[in-house]
């Protein structure tokens, strides 16, 4: 028969072992889920600025495309109107055609010799004939108009449809960068928001300190300006220290990079183009030792630009978050060249 013992009861030590161990499996276990560190604050700001580098870059695009939208389609405005109006001088050609061909319908509809013969005044007849000629010869020539009116027509219909084919091009490129540039923003976002709500502060109030004090502070030098209308035109920008940086913003109350430079030559009565990518064609080229205030300069392949207003320091337009302010060029990565306007 066998025997039903009562199972031995563990000692009071080997439970003490037991839940020891537990417990530093479960500290394990904590640990491993959070193998990945936090970023520190400097990591942060680097990763940040670098996102913000490349949603300026996707801004610049952006801004071409839109740019290149807008002319696309003041061009199929233009084309469709001509189109328009070309429609109603065929119908004009077309009305009277059939004007000459009703008046030679009524004076028609017999042979002429016979005409002639049946004549009570063979003179009269002759003069109506003559008519007919001069009726037949203008039907010919307005033929003639409505053949090339039609030709022409059919050729601006192409255009605009070439144009329109263009503009949905340009459209899809439009929705892309901008699509890009907000998912750099959102991504900066992200990071900012690993940081404490005081870390944040403290950045967010750095960069407004930098630009609110940058013009009482900055030693500018007594460096002569590239031109007047250079001169004019950084004048006009320094009026703007304090406003935000937007992407997308061409003035008055928020800028990008280009969008302050462009609308500061307008200031001084020179038309500029609207990006980076542009801008590097509106002037002559100059190496950094040749700068002098007023003359354009670009940096971090052509993704940015500013004013050189003298003593190695720009003006500029920096980056989201930030505001207009002067900036020591040896803090705006590489250096491209510069633009005399």
């Amino acid at each position: 028969m066998a025997s039903h013992r009562r199972p031995k009861q563990p000692s009071r030590a080997r439970v003490t072992v037991i839940t020891a161990t537990a417990a530093a499996a479960v500290a394990l276990t904590s640990q491993a889920a959070q193998a990945d560190p936090q970023p520190k604050k400097s990591e942060v700001k680097a990763k940040v600025d670098k996102l913000y580098h490349e949603a300026e870059a996707a801004t610049e695009k952006y801004n071409g495309a839109k740019e290149q939208q807008d002319q696309l389609k003041k061009q199929v405005d233009a084309i469709q109107d001509k189109v328009a109006r070309g429609q109603d001088d065929l119908n004009t050609l077309r009305g009277e055609l059939g004007s000459i061909a009703t008046a030679q319908y009524r004076s028609g509809g017999i042979d002429p010799s016979v005409a002639l013969f049946l004549a009570s005044d063979p003179d009269s007849f002759l003069d109506q004939a003559s008519a007919l000629d001069q009726l037949t010869a203008k039907q010919a020539e307005s033929l003639q108009k409505i053949q090339a009116k039609q030709r022409t027509l059919a050729q601006q219909r192409k255009e605009a449809q070439d144009k329109l084919g263009d503009l949905a091009e340009v459209r899809k490129a439009l929705a892309e960068n901008k699509k890009k540039y907000q998912g750099k923003l959102a991504d900066a976002q992200r990071l900012l928001n690993t940081l404490t709500q005081a870390e944040r502060a403290k950045m967010q109030k750095d960069e407004q300190r930098a630009s609110r004090a940058a013009g009482d502070r900055v030693s500018l030098g007594n460096e002569a300006p590239a031109s007047g209308r250079g001169a004019a035109a950084l004048s006009a920008a320094a009026t703007q220290i304090g406003k935000p940086y937007v992407s997308g913003g061409s003035g008055p109350n928020s800028y990008d990079c280009s969008g302050l430079t462009q609308w500061a030559f307008a200031q001084a009565g020179v038309s500029i183009t609207r990006t980076t990518y542009t801008q590097q064609n509106d002037g002559q080229r100059i190496g950094r030792s040749q700068l002098k205030p007023g003359d354009l300069v670009f940096f971090n392949g052509l993704s940015h630009v500013g004013f050189y207003a003298g003593n190695n320091q720009i003006l500029h337009a920096p980056k989201p978050g930030a505001f207009v302010r002067y900036e020591s060029m040896d803090y705006m990565g590489t250096f491209q060249f510069g633009v005399r306007i």
